[in-house]
């Protein structure tokens, strides 16, 4: 495939405000090659910076105009597709100011998918795991205007923070631990 058509229907996809893409979703770009061919046209698509790397298998369009300050979560639904997947645990609580230092870059994320350290081109993506049912998940996220991944409230993600064990000395002095947000 030559780039200016890879271009073009990469910028089709930004106007519906989609910037990130799997090595699936790129092979429905590349329509009819080969999986060798596919191989080159995308190595070839990186090499022209029409395409970058995110990390194994998730491509960004650089030159997006829909491109935001979510990209790193972007790149975590792509990461984890078909599975619920919210933003919870240090990074929501920081967003909540309940702890006292900031991830700069890790974005902490339950999963119903595998667990898992991946790192990306925007930070570090900290998937753990959950089994608990999806309505029990759904009863404590709230969904933001523009903002790919659910967050979980206050109370969810201490909740997460005390069922996986981690550390709750981080959060603000002076708050009392086993009481609900």
């Amino acid at each position: 495939m030559k780039m200016s058509v890879l271009q073009q229907a990469l910028d089709k996809q930004d106007a519906q405000g989609r910037y990130v893409f799997t090595r699936q979703d790129v092979s429905r770009l590349f329509e009819g090659e080969t999986d060798g061919s596919l191989a080159k046209s995308l190595a070839r698509a990186l090499d022209a910076g029409v395409l970058k790397r995110a990390c194994q298998g998730v491509y960004v369009n650089p030159r997006a105009r829909s491109f935001d300050a979510h990209a790193i979560e972007q790149v975590a639904k792509a990461l984890r597709p078909g599975e619920y997947n919210y933003v919870s645990l240090e990074s929501a609580l920081s967003e909540y100011g309940l702890i006292s230092q900031l991830p700069i870059d890790r974005l902490t994320v339950m999963t119903t998918g595998r667990k898992g350290i991946i790192h990306t081109l925007y930070g570090v993506i900290e998937f753990t795991h959950t089994k608990r049912p999806a309505q029990d998940l759904l009863d404590g996220l709230h969904s933001l205007p523009g903002r790919p991944l659910r967050i979980a409230s206050a109370e969810a993600a201490m909740h997460d923070l005390r069922r996986c064990g981690r550390n709750i000395h981080l959060l603000l002095e002076g708050m009392d631990h086993g009481d609900r947000l």
